[in-house]
């Protein structure tokens, strides 16, 4: 039987399950699964539960916010009880609870732990305390390999803006460094780290490199040698290395634009989606009338079988899943009342006519079908939802426009920002805009950017952002480079209805209102253009080709990394210097506030620029795209050897992180604004 792949929540998760268990390491299966979760997001216990005389052993698990981030992401997790050392010596001052067992999720630094150890002292409950340990968990894991180290939604602005402070830039390259670590620890192997030259992200490879060697030369038990250090699943031999790639968000600044045409970025961009997290408005109907709007909200969590396996899924083939797993649901439902002889699913648990044979086994599904059909239920909210946002700001045109932006004119993009017909959200024009400010090659004169600027005011849209796009273009034209699509995209006219519905519509429209989800489903649906996306690699999964697979990359991919600085925490020669962020804002820099090449890191040779791997972290300084995220693993399936029985190639993997996850609303109204403002 093949091994399960353990993906980077799975690793935290087990951490966390160490931390619940007091430290004690639980057991490994023979094939070294981990499992740990329960289907109702628990983790399963693997020390006992009760004392000796049988009575329950309570447990206290006290944590600040970013530790209810970190572990409602993958946990479901309520109540919050302190936030920091003052309170935990407090509570135990009053005897809340004890023995302590205390875990950072970052390693603590030692003048705050003297400062802790003196606080105990004095209040005189060192013996309540049992255990101090660091965990290194300041990471949020919202997707199997996709994390975030939650530095609000204002890192960008901070990280680019002359305005910030030296000790503030310092502080949030310190706080980069140290998730960063974390996640390597977790992940259980030390990788090559690779970055451009100049910037924050050589600053934080810098230092991480440097943090990672002095662990290794300062510790005999590091947390990468001996049993901490990661065995491969399936044969118990150690994993070859990871790369890790660091890049600042001003490689591309598209994908954190542009209008998506999957499940997962269509809810986070319409349903603005947080710690896998979403509020839905339904409606309520009665008489074929709408008589209330309530408002609900889900959790899309490794647990909803329909978000696994959906999530980076194009929206119509999700649409089509619907209608296929409802028949399945509605043929599984009519299976067992047939056996029993029941009317419905509802009756079975009042019904005493069925067979004992019939009827246990009945019961023993029921369960998995009332959780089966409160799945579907949810995502067919969900998919309302998005129809409505898909009509009403027309998406479906949007994205489309996209996919060949570059094939606009001047002229035509002039003809769009004025057309009234296109959509009710006047942002959604900014973001087509600016991308197709930064894609096109035309030269675009002052005055045809004024009356750009004018047809968009007109629309509604504040331009403020503008002034630094202006900026951004120069840097932007010579790093992006997405690649042409290798298929067609696949269109339609106007008037017909996404693939595939046109043959299910009316089926699932039943659906819907069988579900109360709305008379108007049909005119959602009505006029949603038929395509699916082009198989396009954007510029940051370039990158990682060019990095992972150099052999199988293109030329102008690798031209663009030729010179990617290259550091090897375990070597004595691949080392870089670290000078204080004033210097690096010193040199020559095209960017107000931006950093400048201050000679860090060394050259790779030819060998070391050749090396491939098969695993990466891929990091952006500045925030993350959902999009990059789902382009990044299509990309690692569609290369992968293990997508192919007959293939022996290496299995390829990507975990994709980022300071913080932004949809496109904060980035341009929260971020981009406010540096136009400072650009002016």
């Amino acid at each position: 039987m093949a091994s399960h792949h353990r993906t980077l929540r799975d690793r935290q998760v087990a951490s966390i399950e160490k931390i619940l268990n007091l430290n004690h390491v639980p057991p490994q299966s023979s094939d070294a699964q981990h499992d740990s979760t329960a289907a109702n997001g628990l983790i399963k216990p693997s020390t006992p539960v009760l004392n000796a005389d049988g009575e329950p052993i309570w447990k206290v698990l006290v944590f600040d916010d970013l530790g209810r981030d970190v572990i409602s992401s993958v946990l479901r997790v309520n109540d919050l009880r302190a936030s920091n050392l003052q309170h935990i010596t407090s509570d135990l001052s009053r005897n809340l609870y004890s023995p302590a067992y205390i875990n950072f999720l970052s390693s603590i630094p030692r003048p705050l732990l003297e400062d802790f150890a003196a606080q105990t002292a004095t209040a005189g409950i060192a013996e309540s305390i049992a255990q101090v340990y660091d965990q290194y968990l300041n990471f949020i894991v919202s997707e199997p390999d996709l994390f975030s180290l939650g530095m609000g939604k204002e890192i960008y602005w901070a990280m680019n803006s002359a305005q910030t402070k030296d000790e503030d830039l310092d502080a949030n390259v310190d706080r980069i460094v140290s998730g960063l670590f974390s996640v390597v620890v977790t992940m259980g192997s030390i990788p090559v780290i690779r970055c451009p030259k100049g910037g924050a992200a050589d600053m934080v490879a810098a230092k991480l490199d440097r943090k990672l060697r002095d662990h290794i030369l300062n510790s005999k038990d590091n947390l990468f040698s001996g049993t901490n250090q990661r065995p491969s699943a399936s044969t118990g031999i150690l994993s070859s290395r990871p790369v890790l790639i660091i890049v600042d968000r001003n490689i591309d600044l598209i994908p954190m634009l542009s209008h998506s045409w999957t499940y997962q970025s269509l809810v986070h961009d319409v349903l603005n989606m947080h710690l896998n997290r979403i509020t839905v408005e339904t409606s309520v109907e009665e008489g074929g009338l709408v008589k209330a709007n309530n408002k609900r909200s889900y959790d899309l969590n490794s647990n909803d079988f329909f978000w696994t396996r959906n999530a980076s899924i194009p929206f119509p083939q999700v649409a089509e899943d619907i209608d296929a797993e409802l028949t399945r649901y509605k043929n599984d439902a009519n299976e067992i009342t047939r056996k029993t002889g029941a009317s419905s699913i509802e009756d079975l648990q009042d019904d005493s006519s069925a067979s004992a044979q019939h009827l246990k086994a009945a019961i023993t599904l029921l369960p998995e079908l009332k959780e089966r059909k409160a799945i579907l239920d949810m995502h067919m909210n969900i998919a309302t939802a998005l129809l409505k946002g898909i009509k009403d700001r027309q998406l479906d045109n949007y994205y489309q426009l996209e996919e060949n932006i570059t094939r606009q004119s001047k002229t035509q993009m002039l003809d769009l920002l004025m057309d009234p017909d296109k959509g009710k959200e006047p942002l959604d024009k900014l973001r087509l805009f600016i991308i197709w400010f930064l894609s096109t090659e035309q030269d675009v004169s002052r005055a045809e950017m004024d009356r750009f600027e004018e047809a968009l005011r007109t629309a509604g849209a504040d331009t403020t952002s503008l002034a630094y796009i202006k900026r951004v273009r120069e840097i932007t034209r010579m790093t992006m480079m997405s690649s042409a699509p290798s298929q067609p995209s696949q269109t339609s006219s106007s008037n017909e209805l996404f693939r595939g519905f046109s043959s299910i519509s009316s089926r699932l429209t039943d659906r819907f209102k069988d579900a109360g989800l709305g008379a108007n489903f049909e005119g959602l649906i009505s006029g949603v253009k038929n395509f699916l996306p082009a198989n396009k690699d954007l510029t940051l999964t370039k990158i990682t080709e060019s990095l992972m697979d150099p052999q199988n990359a293109s030329s102008s991919a690798i031209a663009k990394t030729e010179n990617y600085l290259y550091f090897d925490p375990r070597s004595a020669n691949a080392r870089g210097t670290m000078p204080p962020v004033s210097q690096a804002r010193g040199q020559q820099s095209s960017m107000p506030g931006g950093l400048g090449t201050v000679g860090r890191g060394i050259e790779a040779s030819f060998g070391q620029r050749r090396q491939g791997f098969s695993e990466a972290i891929v990091f952006t300084v500045g925030g993350g795209s959902m999009d990059e995220y789902g382009n990044l693993q299509d990309w690692a399936k569609r290369t992968s050897g293990a997508t192919s029985a007959a293939s022996v190639g290496p299995r390829k993997r990507v975990v994709y992180g980022s300071t913080e996850l932004v949809n496109a609303k904060d980035f341009v109204v929260g971020e981009l604004a406010r540096l136009g403002r400072e650009s002016v």
